[in-house]
């Protein structure tokens, strides 16, 4: 008897449903059998020139008394890295820097050590520690900045942690910081980006960024790619500005190589040490392939968080941990339809021990004294309510804000704020908050309400002490206004994804934002002008609908007789019956005039 066409298509549904289950079953069993059977120690090799840690699942091997890492070995690849001796190659610590009446931009500092030291060496732990002590003779050379920058390697775990000591004495002179980060540089055959769920894919090498093969755009970062080695790409914007993320957000991030074995991944237990609080944006990971792990920065902020020094001024502070995880599996993909699942557990397990680390922090193995324990910290418990007295004759508790301890300052400073340490978390729906690990010091409680305008400060300087606990009881978040609302256009949330976001031109799109966050999509700001190429936009308080008719950014309009023509907008408030013309947005102030 022949089997008719639906009794085939489910034979063959069932056999391929049991290949998947195989497939998955292998790669998660394959995954987990490595950390199962690790080894029984840590060694620690030190040659002339360079030094090996090996737990026997990784080898990682630094440049001596540098510190850059320069050999990452694993799962039968000889080096991840793409280190060929030169200075931006490998992993390493930098800075970029200038000084005062300096008249040039930031320069590269890579924070290279002159004195190698093993703090501690055991069987289940190796940390190593590489310095610099600044001196007037390395005035205008390098940063002026005694650095102390450690790895760590534990029993049995696949990866390795990196944190720094960074000091600046009252006496040295004055300077600035543009970025500090963390950069490692992994071989070519990690083409594959994943920053989160949703915001994965291949990538283009980096040649691909180069003419003839690549076109530059209105800076530098951005290229279109005009014939890359990958087909698919080709017609794509690539700029690494397109893959930043919130702080909050960026807790892992990473690549997966050609044949999906191999997982390369940085993970961010806490923020505490980073600039700019839970939603300052910075970069992840970009074609190189490159994965940073961004401390200190201007991106996106500019001059209000740029990070100064002044003379007499003493500063110390350690940064990270960051952790480096490697996971692997044994299947050897053969197709992208195979790739996709085993890209899937990489992911899913990278996410997985992420969450491992978030909850392990602080930690309690690092050697310095100057990262601090848990019984060396302290917490603040209270809860925030919301007395809108247009709204509500009562107090009310707000649901899921953010609260958070920054140095003291004003309503909304610790946006700008870098050079002390933030404790963030989110309120309960009744509005109870609980910040815990919190370094001692002196602080100011802020928060900050989706839905609600103005910034939340508690003026009460909060002193934390290691193992105290503070309750601040019941806390009342008035929000300015002077009257009940009339009108409003948008949601105060801290994005501008609910109003008129145009589609990307043809020819410059990335295929990750087409759906979600278009944004972010190259050369936004000119389809102003596309919409309205003589006159602006005119919004009608109570007929005109904000996801439609208000453009998304404040952008100035190209004409022909001045490149930047200031932006006017006229908003007519019908329901009202009256008019106000010519509402002016500055567009590089963000300033607002009427006239």
């Amino acid at each position: 008897m022949v089997p008719s066409m639906g009794t085939l298509f489910e034979n063959y549904e069932a056999r391929m449903l049991l290949v998947s289950v195989v497939f998955n079953i292998l790669i998660a069993t394959t995954m987990s059998s490595e950390k199962l059977t690790g080894p029984e120690r840590v060694t620690l090799h030190v040659e002339e020139s360079k030094v090996m840690m090996d737990n026997g699942i990784l080898q990682v091997t630094f440049a001596k008394p540098q510190g850059r890492v320069i050999s990452i070995k694993y799962n039968g690849i000889e080096n991840l890295l793409n280190y060929h001796g030169a200075e931006n190659q490998g992993g390493y610590w930098d800075v970029f820097w200038s000084y005062p009446g300096s008249g040039h931009d930031a320069v590269m500092d890579t924070l290279d050590g002159t004195e190698f030291q093993a703090v501690v060496e055991r069987e289940d732990q190796v940390e190593i520690s590489f310095k610099r002590n600044w001196e007037p003779s390395l005035q205008y050379k390098f940063s002026y900045l005694n650095t102390d920058i450690r790895y760590v390697m534990l029993c049995g775990v696949s990866g390795f942690y990196t944190y720094s000591i960074l000091e600046h004495n009252k006496n040295w002179p004055p300077f600035d910081i543009a970025e500090g980060r963390i950069a490692v540089k992994l071989d070519d055959r990690f083409r594959y980006m994943v920053i989160s769920d949703n915001k994965q894919k291949e990538m283009p090498f980096a040649s691909d960024r180069q003419p003839p093969r690549g076109e530059r755009l209105a800076y530098k970062e951005a290229v279109l790619l005009v014939d890359p080695s990958v087909p698919s790409l080709k017609g794509e914007v690539d700029d690494k500005y397109q893959y930043s993320l919130d702080n909050k957000d960026n807790k892992v991030h990473g690549w997966i190589n050609n044949d999906s074995t191999t997982g390369f991944w940085v993970i961010t237990p806490s923020n505490e040490f980073k600039t700019g609080g839970p939603f300052k944006q910075d970069l992840t990971s970009h074609t190189g392939p490159t994965s940073l792990a961004m401390i200190i920065g201007d991106h996106y902020v500019g001059d209000n968080i740029h990070f100064r020094l002044q003379a007499g001024e003493y500063w110390k502070k350690t940064l990270g941990p960051i952790f480096f995880y490697l996971n692997s599996n044994l299947y050897q993909s053969q197709s992208e339809i195979q790739r996709g699942p085993a890209r899937n557990q990489l992911w899913e397990d990278a996410k997985t021990q992420m969450q491992k680390e978030v909850n392990s922090w602080p930690y309690n193995f690092l050697a310095s004294e100057d990262y601090l324990k848990s019984h060396q910290r302290g917490s603040v418990t209270g809860r925030l309510l919301i007395y809108d007295r247009y709204g509500s004759k009562n107090d009310k508790p707000i649901d899921f804000s953010y609260v958070g301890l920054a140095l003291p300052g004003q309503p909304g400073s610790w946006q700008g704020e870098c050079k002390g340490y933030q404790f963030w978390t989110r309120a309960d729906a009744d509005g109870n908050f609980v910040i815990r690990n919190i370094i001692p010091g002196n602080y100011n409680l802020y928060a900050w309400v989706p839905g609600f305008v103005g910034d939340f400060m508690h003026n009460v300087t909060i002193t934390i002490s290691a193992g105290c606990g503070v309750n601040l009881g019941a806390l009342i978040f008035e929000p300015p206004r002077v009257g009940p609302t009339l009108w409003e256009i948008g949601i105060p949330d801290r994005t501008a994804a609910e109003f008129f976001i145009p589609d990307p031109y043809n020819r410059y799109p990335n295929k990750l934002y087409t759906k979600t966050e278009k944004y972010r999509q190259y050369g936004l700001w000119d389809r102003y002008t596309d919409f309205y190429p003589t006159d602006d936009l005119i919004y009608v308080v109570g007929t005109s609908d904000y996801k439609k008719d208000w453009f998304f950014a404040h952008v100035p309009r190209f004409e022909s007789i001045s490149p930047l023509e200031k932006l006017f907008l006229t908003h007519i408030f019908s329901a009202m019956g009256m008019q106000l013309h010519d509402m002016e947005f500055m567009a590089f102030s963000g300033s607002i005039k009427c006239r």
